[in-house]
């Protein structure tokens, strides 16, 4: 094999996700990708190593003695990869003074979560450092992390990656919904159960895999979303049904365009996180406002 090159880089990454994932499947959600071309990735990647990483199939995902090898070495490989962009940001960070910070969407509205006044006090501290502000998928966000675009990210996760440090900040409670013009809009509480939601056109949002459709007990959504705004532009056409944040949710709740169905059995917490690497507390501005998080958004439920 040549030397490493940018492409044999993403492949490996692809073949690192898989493995953290525990297979192609779960992967998915991940890398945004479909299994198909997973799998012709990873093949393509045994192909340039020419060695069998895996066996997949209906036994399931497995890696062999060679993949288990390439993958301890991936991760050093990767660790190494993360080092020199910490140092990197260092001296970066000297010059420019930029803290790189990572948000899910529609926040805004949560009047409980205190990001604004996060940032507030963040920049009375240090004004001199320039604030450049990401708002992403969680998965996206968690993927930026470890490829040392952002320091620190800040939402509800859908797993926990290796190498990452998490702190606990606050719930974020969700309800279940359907708009106006949906035949259930008008039927009492006792009137709806959760076999005949599951019957229903639902929505799930594809950065956190099965959690809405295991909420609802269905496996057969027909949306897949990937922010809020396109879960309530569905919700809100009457054809569809799915979670929303309690918060995001009620300006159109307030005027009669939604309802929550089942509010005691179909409600859950979202836990928020605050995510980043350990190695980047060795920067002032990411120490301090990683202490500012903890101490400002963390709190019981």
């Amino acid at each position: 094999m040549a030397r490493l090159d940018t492409v044999d880089l993403r492949l490996l990454r692809v073949f690192a996700t898989v493995v953290e994932a525990r297979g192609f499947t779960a992967a998915q959600t991940v890398l945004n990708v479909s299994a198909s071309t997973i799998s012709n990735q990873i093949a393509a990647l045994e192909t340039r190593l020419g060695v069998k990483l895996c066996q997949r199939g209906r036994a399931g995902f497995k890696l062999t003695e060679d993949g288990e090898t390439i993958f301890s070495e991936t991760q050093k490989l990767f660790s190494a990869i993360d080092g020199f962009d910490m140092r990197a940001s260092a001296l970066r960070a000297k010059v420019r003074g930029t803290l790189s910070i990572g948000l899910i969407d529609n926040t805004i509205t949560d009047a409980n979560a205190g990001l604004n006044a996060l940032l507030h006090k963040f920049t009375s501290a240090r004004g001199d450092v320039q604030l450049s502000v990401e708002v992403k998928p969680p998965n996206e966000l968690l993927r930026d992390l470890i490829e040392g675009k952002l320091h620190v990210a800040i939402g509800s996760f859908p797993k926990m990656l290796l190498g990452l440090n998490y702190t606990r900040l606050y719930d974020e409670p969700h309800f279940f919904y359907c708009g106006r013009r949906h035949p259930f809009f008008g039927l009492r509480d006792g009137q709806v159960t959760q076999e005949m939601i599951a019957q229903q056109r639902l929505i799930s949002r594809g950065y956190w895999g099965a959690r809405d459709t295991k909420h609802i007990r269905s496996d057969r959504p027909v949306a897949t979303v990937n922010n809020m705004e396109a879960a309530a532009q569905l919700i809100l056409s009457g054809d569809y049904m799915g979670y929303l944040p309690a918060h995001y949710a009620r300006r159109w709740e307030g005027a009669g365009e939604l309802k929550r169905l089942l509010a005691e059995e179909l409600t859950y917490a979202a836990p928020f996180e605050m995510a980043y690497d350990q190695a980047k507390l060795a920067l002032p501005s990411v120490r301090l406002f990683t202490t500012l998080a903890a101490e400002m958004l963390a709190r019981e439920g």
